[in-house]
């Protein structure tokens, strides 16, 4: 006698196969972008990152799109609310939130410093002067020209998956599912955040590896810097992890 697949296990693969397609599509996007024609290389590298972190994002929001609410009576207890924050890791939730952040203060202060370039293109460079008197321009640092597009694409993909998790928080359905939803989405998110802050802080880091006019400030800046760049790898792992597993990974 042949095995029969259940709806619930077709649509657990059809979830799953959104996931890897959205990961599919974003590389598709992410190579022409950053092999694009022009002299930009950072705005090369950061368009194709943020092409790719919202593919993901789409990709699991498709999964979780093609899975629909239970038509079975469900006894339903109205002794707590549910909460998203019941439902997201724990853990890893909160640091995504504190990198996110960190891209928010960092393109801040980035967009506070930059200088014109050469040409007279605005938030491109940083100036710095050293003990000759001679001002510098250093780039490509994270000024208005790279601050804008990044932070429009975080606040689209930190919306739709804000929205996501309060529509599954609150749906009908088994807990274990909310909860294998809720990192997904999660996971998605953070391959965003995480791609973006490798980016920011190497552009960063370029610019004080090329100069030792910054004194006390650049050894601070270096300082935190570099943990951060390993903090946003491990983020980005995980969260690579999490999006291509068919159920959630602990981070107990």
């Amino acid at each position: 006698m042949l095995d029969t697949v259940t709806p619930e296990r077709l649509l657990a693969r059809a979830d799953l196969c959104a996931r890897w397609a959205g990961l599919a599509l974003g590389v598709v996007v992410a190579q022409p972008l950053a092999a694009m024609d022009s002299d930009d290389l950072a705005m090369r590298f950061l368009s194709a990152v943020t092409a790719f972190g919202l593919c993901a994002v789409g990709g699991v929001l498709l999964g979780d799109s093609l899975t629909p609410a239970p038509l079975e009576a469900v006894r339903t207890a109205a002794l707590a609310p549910r909460r998203v924050r019941d439902h997201v890791p724990p853990r890893m939730a909160p640091l995504l939130v504190f990198e996110a952040a960190c891209i928010t203060v960092l393109l801040t202060i980035g967009t506070l410093m930059a200088s014109p370039d050469a040409q007279g293109r605005a938030g491109r460079t940083l100036t710095v002067t050293c003990a000759t008197g001679r001002p510098r321009l250093l780039g490509p640092w994270p000024g208005v020209h790279y601050a804008a597009p990044a932070l429009a694409a975080l606040a689209l993909g930190t919306a739709a998956c804000v929205w996501a998790l309060r529509r599954i928080a609150h749906r009908p359905g088994d807990n274990l599912r909310r909860h294998d939803r809720s990192w997904a989405i999660t996971g998605a998110w953070g391959l965003l955040v995480s791609s973006q802050l490798l980016i920011v802080l190497g552009m960063i880091g370029r610019v004080l590896s090329y100069t030792t006019c910054a004194g006390m400030l650049g050894n601070v800046t270096a300082l935190v810097i570099y943990p951060l760049g390993l903090l946003a790898l491990f983020s980005l792992g995980w969260c690579l992890f999490t999006v291509v597993a068919p159920r959630a990974v602990g981070d107990e």
